[in-house]
């Protein structure tokens, strides 16, 4: 497909002196991300983990671009977000930044396959079959090509999450934010979805970071990133 992206800058993630404070000019204003550092390279696979509270969900806003750093910078795929606008600012995140979450937010009265077209279709606005094929694509590299047709809402968990994975590889981001996404599965549909990750990121050399309070699933991770009270350590 003409509008699917290419990303070759050798690190897909680089935080340089991130803060990030909330109630800026008021008397409660409190910074809860404090100086972040780090870098993740093309396909590398990373888990974020640490207690509640402790800033991962807000670091993870901000990589996701769903929030702006107080201080520092922030590039994804090469572009520095800084300067963005708020145009560009949400081009770069649905172009360049696939979601998966603890819940998958299908659309239940859509099939499979409709699902997984869903962020083509917001590109392009309209239907068409090379949308159609490459949706198709995605769903037989995650072993669903035979519930295509299917209601969302009539597969399993497990089906359900992997759907989720597709739909989120369907402008073929250079990052891919997984959060707790096998917080909702049973160890076994759990597995199969980390599994499904590893495949992603080591085959389409997608960078991929995996929020997970799971120690198991963090240790076969390539690094961790730790958090804690707003610090990376």
């Amino acid at each position: 497909m003409d509008n699917i992206n290419t990303f070759t800058a050798p690190l897909v993630v680089q935080l340089q002196d991130v803060c990030k404070s909330f109630n800026v000019g008021h008397p409660n204003e409190i910074e809860v991300l404090h100086h972040i550092n780090f870098s993740l390279s093309r396909g590398e696979f990373c888990a974020v983990v640490g207690p509640s509270g402790s800033g991962k969900s807000t670091l993870l806003n901000i990589i996701g671009l769903l929030d702006r750093p107080t201080q520092g910078q922030l590039s994804i795929a090469g572009e520095e977000t800084t300067c963005l606008d708020d145009h560009a600012f949400t081009r770069l995140r649905g172009h360049a930044i696939g979601f998966v979450f603890q819940y998958h937010h299908l659309l239940n009265a859509f099939t499979a396959l409709e699902n997984v077209m869903m962020p083509l279709l917001g590109a392009t606005g309209f239907p068409n079959a090379s949308i159609e094929a490459r949706a198709a694509s995605l769903l037989d590299s995650v072993d669903l090509s035979a519930y295509a047709n299917q209601p969302s809402g009539s597969l399993s968990g497990g089906q359900q999450q992997r759907v989720a994975v597709a739909r989120a590889l369907a402008m073929n981001p250079a990052l891919l934010l997984a959060d707790e996404p096998t917080g909702n599965l049973d160890s076994k549909s759990a597995d199969a979805v980390f599994e499904l990750l590893r495949r992603v990121s080591r085959d389409q050399g997608t960078t991929v970071l995996f929020v997970t309070h799971n120690p198991g699933l963090a240790g076969r991770c390539d690094k961790t990133i730790q958090v804690v009270d707003g610090r990376v350590i």
